[in-house]
């Protein structure tokens, strides 16, 4: 009954100066007790939303209806990845005296800067991926959180990626597998066949190479390796855990993680240098496959918004594998300040809601965290340039992996990243190599 008149004050159903049904009203409406009734409207009177008339009943206030502002914090991509200004516009028309704030935080440093806002607070809600959940976590800041509310409606393994100690600290909204996306012209031109879900690495290397001969500054295979979304995926199809065995040893050498590891160099090796510090990010590859320069790319749904208002002919393909298939899940969720901010707890449900979501589905390639929107059949007449394999992730769900399943820290996470890095570059052997994760994965 709070949350159904407190929106409808929010909404403007009921104005300033109105007054809201009366207690009997509301009895028979709620099916609650006159002591229930009461106990809820006094709820109402301390968030200044009405006021108690002593015979006449509870008046609507001014303050329901003055523009409250909610800050919300955002990286750079979150724009691209869910649409967030449409969505806004829609929140704006749905609540036109909330006004939402943006503030962009730079992705380096990014759960620190949170940290810091919300210890000052600076922002109300603010999205997150699992890594900035994980480092949050281990940092002890979701005690800053609000708890919330785990939807059902969402993927049951999703609302595990921001779960701690039975409680929700963050509501899903968009994830995704990492995937190989491909130019179909490029294939029909070289006459390869399409990739599926059969194709090794090794597959993919040896028709990379077909892609790349006699084309004009073309790549068959290339992505940043040193993502932190693209070289685990190597680990994880290793077959092998990460970390000490029972009796507190850890070997890298003569492991399939090591093998795994080995790949990713000659991948490295493979993909042709002339582009050298032409690349900064991602974006920079989905713009070289957009103008037809990479044949074939791994990349996450969200990254395929770079390529949603272009004519490119693409598609989709589980990622090649080493040992069995595997990839990474990268989910990105909403969570909100500790705090008693009405208009904040409106701004999550809100993009949690089915109505955000299909918005999501809509206009975006990413892939929504309702279950139920991804069951409905996509129209044929598309509003964006989305691959004809977009239903793909349905049918690989079971290989996915959270970042969890690497069994590391997000301290030690980081620090086995340089040091791949710095192997990859040549810049340490693979014995120094060996002998220094070994030390981190054992002593920490």
């Amino acid at each position: 009954m709070i949350d159904q008149l407190r929106d409808r004050i929010l909404d403007g159903t009921y104005k300033p100066g109105e007054f809201l049904p009366s207690e009997s009203e509301l009895v028979q409406l709620y099916g609650l007790s006159n002591k229930s009734i009461r106990k809820g409207l006094d709820e109402l009177v301390a968030e200044g939303l009405i006021v108690k008339v002593n015979r006449v009943g509870s008046k609507v206030t001014e303050k329901g209806h003055e523009s409250t502002v909610v800050t919300l914090g955002v990286s750079s991509s979150i724009e691209k990845d869910i649409f967030l200004s449409k969505l806004l516009d829609d929140f704006n028309e749905l609540y036109p005296h909330i006004r939402v704030k943006i503030m962009t935080i730079t992705i380096t440093n990014y759960t620190s800067q949170i940290e810091s806002y919300l210890e000052n607070e600076v922002i109300d809600v603010f999205t997150q991926n699992s890594l900035h959940f994980q480092e949050l976590k281990e940092s002890g800041a979701l005690s800053m959180l609000e708890p919330l509310k785990a939807e059902k409606e969402i993927y049951p393994f999703l609302n595990d990626v921001f779960s701690h100690q039975s409680l929700q600290y963050a509501v899903p909204i968009v994830f995704s597998p990492i995937v190989l996306a491909y130019n179909r012209t490029h294939f029909s031109e070289a006459q390869v066949p399409e990739p599926d879900g059969s194709w090794t690495w090794e597959d993919a290397l040896k028709h990379a190479e077909t892609l790349s001969r006699g084309a004009d500054g073309r790549l068959g295979l290339y992505f940043i390796m040193v993502s932190s979304l693209r070289w685990p995926v190597f680990l994880m199809q290793s077959g092998e855990e990460i970390g000490p065995d029972p009796s507190g040893g850890f070997r890298l050498q003569g492991s399939k993680l090591l093998e795994s590891i080995r790949l990713c160099k000659r991948i490295i090796k493979a993909q042709d240098n002339y582009l050298g510090f032409l690349i900064e990010d991602n974006k920079d590859v989905m713009d070289l496959f957009r103008q037809g320069k990479v044949s074939m790319m791994l990349a996450s749904y969200m990254a395929l918004n770079e390529l949603k208002d272009s004519s490119i002919d693409f598609d989709l393909s589980p990622a090649p594998f080493i040992e069995a298939p595997a990839t990474m899940l990268h989910t990105i969720g909403v969570s909100m300040r500790k705090t008693d901010h009405v208009a904040a707890r409106l701004l999550v449900d809100y993009l949690a809601s089915s109505r955000a979501q299909g918005m999501i589905r809509k206009w975006t390639n990413s892939i929504p965290a309702v279950r139920s929107l991804n069951e409905i059949r996509l129209e044929e007449r598309d509003s964006i340039n989305r691959p004809s394999r977009y239903p793909l992730f349905r049918e690989i769900m079971a290989t996915y992996s959270s970042r969890s399943r690497l069994n590391l820290s997000a301290e030690a996470f980081d620090q086995l990243g340089r040091l791949l890095k710095r192997y990859w570059s040549d810049l340490i052997t693979e014995e120094e190599l060996c002998a220094k994760v070994e030390e981190l994965l054992v002593n920490g």
